[in-house]
């Protein structure tokens, strides 16, 4: 990382304060991938187990579905998805709650004795689909909050504190020997003026 600097004490106390402050963080940000990166593994883990739910429920649908021809699709739809925020790890994500189906009315008489399981076997599959499409968004929102939070670590570990312990240790040193060219000059002038006292007694 090139750090614009100039060779002096206040450009060191600047470089020492941006330092310490990403030395200060860098804890806190691993802490942060750390707890995304366990978020995300679960979110995936219940999006995957909700799959498998969905895909054995739509199993025992399909070996019925002679009897689903005459079921009606129309009768019952989704009013709304019931979801609360939580912010984890500072990332605000939604949480499933329930579902909420509008259902048309019908008459048990015209309709098989099956209908009403039939409704039930729906909203089930409805509820089940719709829980996996909020983890699976949830997983995705986590995964690039995740993906980001990595790469402010690298940043931090790689290039940004690296980039400024070197560019402290040049300026350190730069003062230092400027310090010692000072104290060696001071010493020329110091010896010259004992040589030419010494000199004038005679």
């Amino acid at each position: 990382m090139n750090i614009k600097f100039q060779y002096n004490k206040i450009a060191l106390q600047n470089l020492d304060k941006q330092l310490q402050i990403r030395l200060k963080a860098l804890p806190t940000i691993k802490n942060k991938e750390a707890a995304l990166r366990t978020e995300v593994k679960n979110a995936k883990d219940k999006t995957k187990e909700l799959q498998q739910k969905l895909d054995q429920k739509t199993d025992i649908f399909n070996a019925e579905s002679g009897i689903w021809n005459e079921f009606n699709p129309d009768l019952i739809k989704i009013d709304k998805v019931i979801t609360t925020t939580k912010k984890i790890a500072g990332i605000p994500i939604k949480i499933f709650q329930d579902v909420v189906f509008h259902q048309k009315e019908f008459s048990l008489f015209n309709k098989p004795k099956w209908f009403p399981q039939g409704i039930f076997i729906v909203k089930e599959l409805a509820k089940i689909a719709t829980e996996k499409e909020i983890f699976q968004q949830k997983m995705i929102s986590l995964d690039h909050a995740r993906k980001k939070t990595t790469q402010k670590v690298n940043l931090y570990e790689k290039v940004q504190i690296p980039g400024y312990e070197n560019a402290i240790r040049k300026i350190k040193r730069f003062l230092e020997d400027e310090e010692n060219l000072s104290k060696s000059a001071q010493k020329i002038v110091k010896n010259r003026r004992q040589k030419q006292e010494e000199e004038s007694q005679w």
